[in-house]
């Protein structure tokens, strides 16, 4: 059995238990955060697709509640896809993990073995890697609010070298077909704009959720060229839209945006973050 250890715990978020769920519940009661603790008082079922931050907890796990109390509305889900970068690029540039599972301080998370085989067999651009996964955190660090909310579930981990229209149009596709009919949650797991004043990341940012709003998917890669917006998880998004347009979403809504100066008080240079959701 392959076994994928923790590589940011104690760094992105605390590797003792108890304090990474004090964390985590704080984060939904922030001043930035949506207020209350999961679950919302509406039901979900289906498809559950979302935008959810990868920085630090401490930086962004505030927006990322937004997102969390949005797929907590789906009780059981039966698979939780995760999309996000190869910071590294390290690895397969569109990897995926045949089997075993991920430890997190909270517990295991097992891979779905069957999804990760079909997902590889039906677009024929994803490699079993699990070098891909070591270092990266734009998955691991969605675990700890899923096992938050779920305990136990079963995932898929995506994680993209290659960030590029093709590629997000025959993962999405992918993704959508693996998931339509089944009761899932889609993450796409991303952060926007870098180490720009707070007025400028969102200036960029909004222009670029905008096309995010719309699921259009070819206006998202033109204003991320135009504008030179450095999310470093646009292929991930843009995987998202596809999956939401195969899907039958009409639109994308955003819960929250904020940036890292909320924090640190430094506004010359931010990171941006979105939380968002598709309906």
């Amino acid at each position: 059995m392959q076994v994928r250890r923790p590589a940011v715990a104690g760094a992105f978020y605390p590797a003792d238990p108890q304090e990474l769920k004090e964390l985590i519940r704080a984060s939904y009661l922030h001043r930035l955060g949506p207020g209350s603790e999961p679950p919302p008082e509406y039901l979900s079922s289906g498809v559950v697709p979302c935008l959810s931050p990868h920085a630090g907890y401490v930086y962004s796990g505030p927006v990322a509640a937004h997102t969390y109390l949005h797929v907590s509305s789906l009780r059981n889900p039966e698979l939780v896809v995760i999309v996000g970068p190869n910071h590294y690029a390290v690895g397969s540039g569109v990897a995926t993990f045949k089997e075993g599972r991920w430890e997190t301080p909270l517990g295991p998370v097992s891979v779905d073995a069957e999804a990760a085989r079909k997902i590889v067999e039906s677009t024929g651009i994803l490699d079993f890697d699990p070098s891909a996964h070591r270092m990266e955190h734009s998955l691991e660090v969605q675990l700890p609010f899923l096992q938050h909310i779920y305990g136990e579930f079963s995932m898929l981990p995506i994680s993209l070298g290659f960030q590029d229209i093709e590629t997000a149009r025959t993962l999405g596709e992918g993704i959508a077909n693996l998931l339509e009919g089944r009761d899932a949650v889609l993450i796409a797991s991303s952060d926007l704009t870098h180490y720009e004043t707070a007025e400028q990341a969102r200036s960029k940012d909004s222009q670029l959720l905008n096309r995010v709003e719309a699921l259009d998917l070819e206006g998202f890669y033109g204003t991320l060229e135009r504008l030179n917006v450095t999310a470093c998880g646009y292929g991930a998004i843009a995987t998202v839209i596809q999956a939401c347009k195969k899907l039958g979403f009409k639109k994308g809504e955003l819960l929250k945006y904020s940036n890292s100066g909320e924090t640190t008080r430094d506004m010359n240079e931010v990171v941006g973050y979105a939380s968002l959701r598709f309906v």
